[in-house]
């Protein structure tokens, strides 16, 4: 048979059990602030959300710049025009480069291998050369990666952050451009 268990609790006994309980915590919490070194920031890839955040972003801006006038279907530039247009069905592969394009600069753990390998690491050079990419086309895509990010309410020194990483290599996506003469 089972026997009853008393379990008279009285508020002095909870006080003094508090009491008891929160001294170390308290004690502790003090020693680790005293000797605790300085967290390591979190990344720009963590500041971001992670892979689905950095995803849903690079999904929007790649839809927005096949629709922008400047860079997308109906684009000056024949090549990027032609892109637009006739090879869609290339584009949820370049969202797949993108995504793990951004999430490589940002620090994730994921790494970016360019599928036409340049002079850098990301190799970006090589895989634009062809689409003669002026600096203002750059430009307006990079303009458009400020809106979508504007559009997932990236704050802004992330959003500064992603723009710097972009804009470090115009060099390499104008790579092809010859200015007309």
């Amino acid at each position: 048979m089972e026997q009853a268990v008393s379990t008279f609790i009285t508020r002095r006994s909870i006080v003094a059990g508090l009491a008891l309980s929160a001294a170390p915590a308290a004690i502790l919490a003090g020693a680790e602030k005293a000797h605790a070194e300085p967290r390591p920031e979190k990344s720009l890839y963590e500041r971001l959300g992670g892979i689905f955040a950095i995803a849903a972003v690079v999904d929007h801006f790649s839809d927005a710049v096949v629709k922008n006038p400047v860079v997308g279907q109906n684009s000056r530039n024949p090549r990027l025009r032609e892109w637009h247009t006739k090879n869609l069905e290339r584009l949820p592969g370049l969202k797949f480069m993108r995504t793990l394009w951004l999430a490589d600069v940002s620090g994730g753990p994921y790494r970016f291998v360019p599928t036409k390998p340049g002079a850098t690491r990301l190799g970006l050079e090589e895989a634009h050369r062809e689409f003669r990419i002026s600096p203002a086309e750059f430009d307006e895509v990079a303009a458009e990666l400020g809106r979508s990010l504007d559009f997932f309410k990236v704050p802004e020194a992330e959003k500064a952050e992603v723009l710097a990483a972009f804009a470090a290599h115009k060099g390499e996506v104008t790579a092809g451009y010859v200015a007309p003469d």
